[in-house]
């Protein structure tokens, strides 16, 4: 029989109730608890995505206070406030920063794994993982999951091919300074660099299109939610189920990869444990540089973050 676990979601905006209910359309929660500061609010929703529960694996879905989450499997963090379309994710520190402290210091004796989800992700996943004193890989940041997803989606369009037969990847900073792994990205075997018609402009054009895919869609929109819903129920799926997957997910990295102890974004292996593995990418220089640049971005951040 599949085990179903207990998971928690705090923070029930665009984001949260998004990952609410791809969630429980994933079939993985037993119980599903959403915490918001405002508990009407969690309660509304915990209402309404009980209504539907004829159309999604049976599930209990529940408001709840925040030290009840110490028992979930997992936790997802989606409390903050978004960014506008004139607005980076590094600009939303000073304002999410301090609840991403407070929340750790709440769950500093959690057993279960822990997912940040609200932005700028990188960052928080730092001061969660050194406010909470858990083990890095088991604070996770979903990180450039989401524009590595883009990327396949785009690359898709221009290749007529399904995204998930496309093999590429976006590492670093889940933000402007993301870098796109052109140098390794593969079709088949086959080197996205040696298929029939590709040129450097591709990559150009494709990388500034997957890099400022956030700022369109809320300029249009106001948020960015469906997706990022996606993303973190397929981390969770992986979590709870030990399906040991890679993913590009952020984490605080110690010195991997020379990019020093911050929070970003490479391909590790994620199962019940975190993300324990850390897989060093193959890179060229001009990735290498490009990717100690982000970390150089990010650690300018968290030491603003720490101040």
């Amino acid at each position: 029989m599949r085990h179903k676990s207990s998971i928690g979601v705090i923070g029930l905006g665009w984001v949260g109730s998004s990952v609410a209910i791809a969630t429980l359309r994933s079939g993985l929660a037993q119980e599903l608890l959403l915490h918001d500061v405002r508990s009407a609010l969690a309660e509304g929703e915990a209402m309404d995505l009980a209504h539907g529960a004829a159309f999604y694996p049976t599930a209990r879905v529940r408001a709840a206070a925040l030290q009840e989450l110490n028992t979930a499997d997992a936790i997802v963090i989606a409390a903050g406030r978004n960014s506008t379309a004139t607005q980076s994710r590094l600009d939303l520190l000073r304002e999410n920063a301090g609840l991403a402290r407070e929340l750790g210091q709440a769950f500093r004796d959690y057993r279960g794994v822990v997912v940040m989800v609200t932005n700028p992700v990188d960052v928080l996943t730092h001061v969660f993982q050194k406010a909470s004193g858990l083990p890095p890989e088991r604070v996770i940041g979903t990180g450039t999951m989401l524009d590595t997803a883009r990327l396949r989606q785009r690359l898709g369009g221009e290749l007529d091919l399904n995204p998930r037969s496309i093999h590429a990847q976006v590492v670093g900073e889940h933000g402007d300074s993301e870098v796109v792994v052109w140098s390794s990205a593969q079709v088949g075997g086959t080197l996205l660099r040696e298929w029939p018609g590709w040129t450097p402009e591709h990559e150009e054009r494709l990388t500034k299109e997957v890099r400022t895919a956030a700022y369109e869609i809320i300029r249009r929109k106001g948020a960015t939610n469906h997706a990022i819903g996606l993303v973190t129920a397929s981390l969770l799926q992986s979590i709870l189920r030990d399906e040991r997957r890679v993913l590009t997910v952020s984490r605080v990295q110690g010195e991997t990869a020379c990019v020093g102890e911050v929070a970003l974004s490479l391909p590790a292996v994620v199962g019940a444990d975190g993300a324990a593995l850390v897989i060093q990418p193959q890179l060229d220089s001009a990735e290498r540089s490009a990717l100690e640049r982000s970390a150089n971005t990010l650690a300018q951040a968290i030491a603003a973050a720490d101040g």
